[in-house]
């Protein structure tokens, strides 16, 4: 097995772990949770995708967001923390960064 796939899946592995014990998620739920994260991440990197994701409110939001290196504005150098728990990304139709908790993505279209 190559080194990306088994860092892929270590990284699943751990964020799922991570909705188990922090989200009260049953494995297979914090797995489907996990998985959905990693293919929203890898479809952004590649192009502006629709996504829905429960806020902190509880209401649902739709978002078009984008990773991709020619679509967002250049950032200058933050010394902030990472946080593990979000997820960040470039809201195309805010134009500005946003984020939301990895354990509240409800769908991706």
């Amino acid at each position: 097995m190559s080194t990306k796939i088994k860092n892929q899946l270590k990284e699943v592995m751990l964020m799922a772990w991570t909705f188990v014990k922090r989200n009260g998620f049953t494995m297979s739920e914090a797995l489907k949770c996990a998985w959905a994260n990693m293919k929203l991440k890898a479809a952004m990197k590649q192009r502006i995708v629709k996504f829905y994701f429960k806020k902190v409110d509880g209401s649902v939001r739709e978002a078009y967001g984008t990773l991709k290196e020619n679509l967002i504005p250049a950032t200058s150098g933050d010394n902030r923390k990472k946080n593990d728990t979000v997820q960040v990304y470039f809201d195309t139709e805010k134009q500005e960064y946003r984020c939301f908790k990895k354990a509240n993505l409800l769908n991706i279209a």
